[in-house]
């Protein structure tokens, strides 16, 4: 039987990936009438057909009694990044346009494309935040599942970043 902790948590990560899925249908839908066409990827059969797992983690302990979920939508024109940073819960991205190059302290670096998503540990350094296109823009949603009150992100000095701690 799962604790209380586990179900908040598990009720956080529902409605945020829900969230996920629902806005981008929206958007997708949206797109198509108004363009006149009608989208293949936009499912109108038996939900289960609706319904997929993108992204399966488990997370480190967190104080259920003080959960938050925090979806924020990052742009990043051709060729920008992000300086190093760091976040001090465990975030969620999904691409919604373009590509993601990134890299956080311990994990090899990788490109995640649309419709992928990743997963970064609280408290590592994200050493690559940035778009891999020089030409095209890119678009993430990072979901924070946080139990704290705190900056989602914070700078962290170049010497950290490459590990020179």
């Amino acid at each position: 039987m799962r604790s209380v902790r586990q179900r908040r948590i598990l009720v956080a990560l529902t409605l945020g990936m829900a969230t996920i899925a629902v806005g981008t249908s929206s958007r997708i839908a949206a797109q198509d009438h108004s363009q006149g066409t009608q989208n293949p990827a936009v499912h109108h059969g038996p939900a289960k057909d609706r319904a997929r797992i993108v992204l399966a983690q488990a997370l480190s302990q967190m104080d259920g009694a003080h959960l938050k979920a925090t979806l924020v939508e990052v742009d990043y024109g051709p060729g920008e990044a992000s300086p190093p940073h760091s976040h001090p819960c465990p975030v969620i991205g999904y691409v919604l346009e373009g590509a993601i190059r990134t890299k956080v302290e311990g994990a090899p670096e990788a490109v995640y494309k649309v419709g992928e998503t990743f997963y970064e540990a609280a408290n590592r350094v994200h050493e690559i935040s940035a778009n891999a296109s020089f030409t095209e823009p890119a678009r993430l949603l990072a979901y924070f599942i946080c139990d704290h009150d705190a900056p989602l992100s914070s700078a962290v000095p170049e010497s950290e970043s490459k590990g020179g701690k």
